[in-house]
């Protein structure tokens, strides 16, 4: 049976030592969130985590989610007394503004538990988290009566939240959704069209079920600039807040899907639903944004945390299973063979994953941050920056992080051998889960194309120039410490890689808009592995400074992780440059009928 043990130490040694969380006491929300309080938080959410969540994921996988005749969902056995578990504990609304009934502290708590849920069962997890994205874009765009009559339902978890974009005609591509709405005379619409691929959708876990939809009113623009945010409820809401009758919405049918059994993955059928505008007529995508942007950070957590659960059991299975000698002599002579953890190929496998699992939960944590600054500064120089900040690392978190997520989880079951391919270990979960990551909230390639098309040259590339001037700026403080130069000089190494890629681009794509597509992923995959280095280094710092104050075990492994990090992983930017600046020839050589 697999096990899962929240990073609650990790955690609070990035929040503390290396984040310098309690600096920013100054913003709304921070000063309540002191050492104690976050302690307190994280310790308990990985009870919630450990306890209560991950003994359901395997039930869940197994189960699955069934559709009643009436197109009612049950989900599996014993998830509802989990959610409910999760509700009660006020973890809904951990950031939401305490006027709504949340807690009003900091975002990069919320994301810290969003990880040790995700790590637990993330298909369980994905229910209160597609709801904290829904509430995020009322808080923004939605009216007063909309934000009254709904976010304190929704903090409580009685009331549940979705979002519907994809069309079975329409992906990516937004602007040919047909869902259509025609104005009720009453400020209402009556919405009518069929969504698909709708995590969440239906199910018994709450009362009540919030549908953020797009569509286009009657005669409104083609493409995107016609498309309107609606709020759309399961039950209509009565006067006085309580559940009324049955909207026209249903769940035609549930999907088939590889992982994420546990997650009822809905066709949304909307027939003549009523529903009310969020936001401004034709500027639903500016809404939809905001919650797409939280769900692309929280699917970056999805893949962080399918990392961190895969890495803590195939280590474990690694000092448990004997198999052959270590090459240089036994290491276990009283027994039949020696652990397989003494194997370098093995300890490579176990060393790789750990080491991106430190730095990219670094950055998840940095980036949750920068969104708190960008949120809550009354600085409005400070906030660009966050802001700048969060545009470029979004698609970065997504795309990486679920990317290397999933390889990470096919190569810890690589570590079980034949083991890792039979159910009951609990591997193969792990990489059939992980894998939907890369898909959903934009499949991965778009992420690229979202980088190098919108946010690498917006404002004058002013985010990805402030990026490289903060990295730059580390290196030139702590370039001749002889302590950090098994950091630094590796991560300049990697920062010369990405200011030789992101000079390509601005030579070579503009001319020939090809170049950026067969660049792209590469190009995102070279940031993430300098902006995990720079992580890396900026963890070395802080490792240092507490092994000057005390010896530390923890501290000193620390170190050989972050160097195995700078000498086996960010070597990578290299070969990333090279494949961006060969170009896009070969690539669209070949017509498509040689294919």
């Amino acid at each position: 049976m697999p096990s899962y043990k929240a990073p609650v130490e990790d955690v609070l040694f990035l929040l503390n030592d290396v984040l310098g969380f309690q600096r920013y006491s100054n913003l709304r929300g921070f000063a309540d969130a002191s050492p104690d309080v976050v302690e307190a938080v994280l310790t308990e959410g990985a009870k919630l985590a450990e306890e209560v969540l991950a003994p359901l994921n395997a039930v869940g996988d197994r189960e699955g989610c069934t559709r009643g005749a009436d197109g009612s969902v049950a989900t599996p056995k014993g998830f509802k007394a989990g959610y409910d578990t999760y509700a009660r504990g006020g973890w809904m609304g951990l950031s939401v503004p305490e006027e709504f009934g949340g807690q009003g502290l900091p975002h990069t708590l919320n994301t810290a538990i969003s990880e040790f849920v995700s790590g637990a069962n993330l298909a369980l997890g994905m229910y209160p988290g597609l709801t904290q994205g829904a509430m995020a874009a009322l808080l923004v765009h939605g009216s007063d009566e909309q934000k009254t009559t709904y976010l304190p339902k929704m903090v409580k978890g009685a009331w549940t939240g979705t979002m519907n974009l994809t069309e079975p005609h329409c992906g990516t591509d937004l602007g040919l959704l047909k869902t259509k709405a025609v104005p009720n005379g009453d400020g209402s619409y009556s919405l009518t069209g069929t969504k698909i691929f709708i995590s969440a959708g239906e199910h018994d876990l709450s009362e009540n079920i919030v549908h953020l939809v797009i569509a286009r009113i009657e005669g409104a623009p083609a493409g995107t600039k016609g498309i309107s945010l609606f709020v759309v409820p399961k039950f209509l809401v009565n006067a006085d807040g309580s559940v009324g009758a049955r909207n026209g919405v249903s769940c035609g049918s549930l999907e088939h899907k590889m992982g994420i059994h546990g997650n009822s993955t809905c066709v949304m059928n909307y027939d003549g639903a009523t529903g009310w505008l969020v936001g401004q007529e034709n500027r639903g995508l500016a809404a939809m944004f905001v919650m797409m942007n939280e769900a692309r950070l929280a699917v970056g957590v999805q893949g962080l945390g399918q990392s961190e659960v895969a890495y803590q059991n195939a280590l474990a299975y690694a000092k448990d299973r004997l198999q052959g000698r270590s090459l240089t002599g036994a290491k276990a002579p009283d027994k039949v063979a020696d652990p397989i953890i003494v194997h370098p190929d093995v300890r490579r496998t176990l060393m790789g994953i750990r080491a991106f699992n430190e730095a990219g939960r670094a950055l998840v944590l940095w980036t949750a941050l920068q969104a708190d600054i960008g949120h809550r500064s009354e600085d409005a120089a400070e906030r660009q920056r966050a802001e700048d900040h969060m545009g470029l690392m979004t698609p970065v978190v997504k795309g990486v992080l679920t990317d290397r997520g999933f390889a990470n989880a096919v190569e810890a079951q690589q570590l079980f051998g034949g083991h890792g391919y039979i159910e009951e270990w609990g591997m193969s979960q792990f990489v059939r889960d992980a894998r939907i990551a890369m898909i959903y909230e934009g499949a991965n390639g778009i992420q690229a194309m979202d980088l190098i098309g919108r946010k690498l040259p917006k404002d004058g590339g002013r985010a990805m120039m402030g990026f490289l001037a903060e990295v730059q700026s580390f290196l030139k403080d702590h370039g001749e410490d002889d302590a950090m130069k098994p950091f630094t000089g590796p991560l300049q190494a990697g920062l010369n890689d990405l200011q030789g890629a992101t000079m390509w681009f601005m030579q070579n794509a503009f001319s020939k808009p090809d170049n950026a597509g067969a660049g792209a992923t590469d190009y995102m995959h070279l940031l993430g592995l300098v902006a995990m280095g720079y992580m890396w280094a900026r963890i070395a710092k802080a490792a240092l400074a507490k092994k000057a104050e005390a010896a530390s075990d923890r501290m000193a492994d620390k170190l050989v992780v972050g160097r195995f990090y700078m000498e086996r992983l960010l070597p990578e930017t290299a070969m990333r440059l090279v494949r961006i600046k060969a170009g896009s020839e070969t690539t669209m050589a070949l017509a498509a009928e040689a294919f």
